[in-house]
């Protein structure tokens, strides 16, 4: 159609109408109600996929710098790289011919780092599963003959070696759990003389509180929400 043949209307006053404007049409609720249950389908989906896996990093010895894959489980809670150099240092670096046991092992992220330092021996245990065949895979990857993968209860571990006979024990129990004590108590006693107790804790122990189990305070460390101890067992006299 040419221009010239569009006509315009008058509108009272002498205003001119406008061509009308092409309008959508509305959307019908059922289309909508498809969309929405799309969206929240997507959304779903999303919510429900598993998490990629994160990783950990062994601070020194001879595996420096191995990145190793970790699973993602509830209220797991890998041990800061900082705070892992900060022990150690404590420590001293060279834990040749040292007994450890790491009672919540996880992702054996403290274990595997005295395996790394020279333990002869590191038995890491865990209750999960999924961590345990995790720690099997990193095992046999880092081929780790010093390091022993169990799974069962920490605590039950520590309660059946010998007395006085590990040089390191490592603890660090769930944060809202009631494990703190009985751990501490078993550890107490599977520790040699000259050994040390590792604790991660959501808050400070005290000299006081840990008198009954016959421990005291030798470092402390607080790294955002984790407290990290290092114990001794309490001279006598």
């Amino acid at each position: 159609m040419s221009r010239s043949s569009l006509r315009l209307e008058t509108l009272p006053g002498g205003r001119l109408a406008r061509p009308a404007r092409n309008v959508p049409a509305a959307e019908p609720d059922d289309a909508k109600e498809s969309k929405n249950t799309k969206a929240a389908k997507s959304s779903a989906r999303k919510d429900a996929a598993p998490q990629a896996a994160g990783e950990i990093r062994i601070i020194g010895g001879q595996w420096k710098r191995t990145r190793l894959p970790v699973a993602q489980r509830p209220g797991l809670r890998p041990t800061p790289d900082r705070v892992r150099e900060t022990l150690f240092n404590w420590l001293g670096q060279d834990l040749t011919g040292w007994h450890c046991l790491d009672a919540f092992a996880g992702t054996g992220a403290l274990g595997l780092e005295a395996a790394s330092r020279g333990a002869a021996a590191v038995q890491l245990v865990e209750n999960d599963a999924t961590l345990v065949a995790q720690l099997h895979k990193l095992q046999a990857r880092l081929a780790a003959t010093a390091v022993r993968v169990q799974r069962g209860d920490g605590i039950a571990a520590l309660r059946q070696v010998a007395p006085a006979s590990l040089h390191l024990v490592l603890l660090d129990p769930p944060f809202d759990s009631a494990w703190f004590e009985p751990a501490l108590q078993a550890a107490a006693k599977a520790v040699a003389a000259d050994g040390f107790v590792y604790l991660e804790a959501p808050q400070a122990w005290t000299d006081e509180a840990l008198a009954p189990f016959g421990l005291v305070v030798h470092r402390h460390l607080k790294a955002g929400a984790v407290h990290a101890h290092l114990l001794q067992r309490r001279l006598a006299g």
